[in-house]
């Protein structure tokens, strides 16, 4: 038992004694105020004031003073003790400083932010690419927002793990990063499940499995099966085929017109579950369907994440942001078909999960600027959904 229950099970235990003795005093002096007196009122007003028939006008007045003293007593009474185990209760769940720690899942790495080691706890996937758990990556990306909204959900008695992906950063011992499938993410964060159950303790309950953009579609997959997983909490997750929004991305930029008739055969060879020659196309493309991961691509361009989630089975909270450019409101919709679904579109929030307006230029501004706050409401949609399902 921690020390902030102790507390509150001693404020509860000192109040409680208070109380009964305050009421049984006065429940005693009400029985010794003496017999019912006489009164001339009607009988039904008598009854109403607890006097009996022939009672004078000044005794009826005395005995309303004293039901009265004793009416505001016992509330008094009352209002005490609701003041103790409040502020027990606020000791508890208020300002205490969260304990940040590293934690492995065998040789998978990442940090976990705890405040009472009782707290429901979230398991926050990151994205595509060589993004770490800060939401950071070497290729260009600098937000901070998975650190950020760690940060966010402590503040509201909620715990979390963030961790590095496999054979990135610290998980890199791990394995190759471009030696992945789908089913070997969900493996990885089946056992970070287990990893956290492990590190606290018997009795320490399911976990919330949240994803960020490509992160979405692998929780749904890691969900699949497990009674340990309290629900799914998917950000700007695609609600098609990876091939599909690929597609829409590279067709919906200006500057990517004279790589697009490139771009959308290398995708029909991949759909196909061919390997693609790229060293004749233009080096954006090289890059982007590098032998490498050509694997990792044919293992998920046709996963249907709709039926992700439907096979998960899970209490899944979908939040999409208004001014998302690389995800749309459609995929979040297209998502919401789903069972056990419930949609929240954030006004202002892009796909870094930072408040941006629909200009392009300035909205890609954001993926680079890591002092900027979480766009507001995110924190609290979660700690709702938290709240519901824990």
């Amino acid at each position: 038992m921690d020390t902030t229950l102790m507390l509150w099970l001693l404020g509860a235990a000192v109040a409680l004694p208070v109380m009964l003795l305050i009421v049984v005093g006065m429940a005693r002096g009400m029985d010794k105020s003496g017999p019912a007196i006489k009164t001339t009122l009607p009988p039904s007003i008598a009854k109403a004031l607890g006097v009996s028939p022939g009672a004078t006008p000044h005794e009826v007045a005395d005995k309303t003073k004293k039901q009265t003293k004793t009416a505001v007593g016992i509330f008094t009474s009352l209002a005490v003790v609701a003041g103790i185990v409040g502020v027990a209760k606020g000791f508890n769940d208020g300002d205490v400083e969260p304990s940040i720690s590293e934690i492995t899942a065998g040789a998978l790495h990442g940090t976990l932010v705890d405040v009472r080691h009782r707290d429901p706890v979230v398991l926050i996937v990151p994205g595509s690419g060589p993004t770490d758990r800060d939401g950071n990556s070497a290729a260009g990306l600098s937000t901070n927002a998975y650190r950020l909204l760690a940060e966010g959900l402590a503040e509201q008695g909620i715990a979390s793990v963030r961790i590095d992906k496999r054979g990135m950063y610290d998980s890199a011992g791990a394995g190759d990063p471009n030696a992945v499938t789908p089913a070997i993410y969900a493996a990885d964060y089946r056992a970070w499940i287990d990893a956290i159950k492990a590190e606290r303790g018997p009795g320490s309950g399911c976990v919330f499995l949240l994803g960020h953009s490509e992160g979405a579609l692998m929780v749904s997959l890691a969900a699949e099966g497990r009674e340990d997983v309290c629900g799914l909490i998917l950000v700007a997750g695609i609600g098609r085929p990876m091939g599909e929004v690929m597609r829409a991305q590279i067709r919906d930029n200006p500057a990517n017109a004279p790589l697009v008739d490139d771009a959308m055969r290398a995708l029909d060879e991949l759909e196909a579950g061919r390997h693609v020659d790229v060293s004749a196309m233009h080096p954006a493309l090289q890059q982007l369907f590098a032998p490498g991961v050509q694997d990792y691509l044919i293992s998920v361009v046709n996963i249907d994440p709709v039926e992700a989630v439907r096979r998960a089975s899970k209490p899944t909270l979908i939040l999409q942001g208004a001014t998302d450019m690389q995800v749309t409101r459609a995929d979040a919709k297209l998502l919401d078909s789903a069972p056990k679904t419930r949609l929240q579109i954030i006004d202002g929030m892009n796909h870094v999960l930072k408040k941006a307006p629909a200009d392009r230029a300035a909205n890609l501004a954001t993926y680079a600027d890591p002092s900027l706050p979480l766009a507001p409401k995110l924190v609290r949609r979660i700690e709702d959904f938290v709240d519901d399902e824990d």
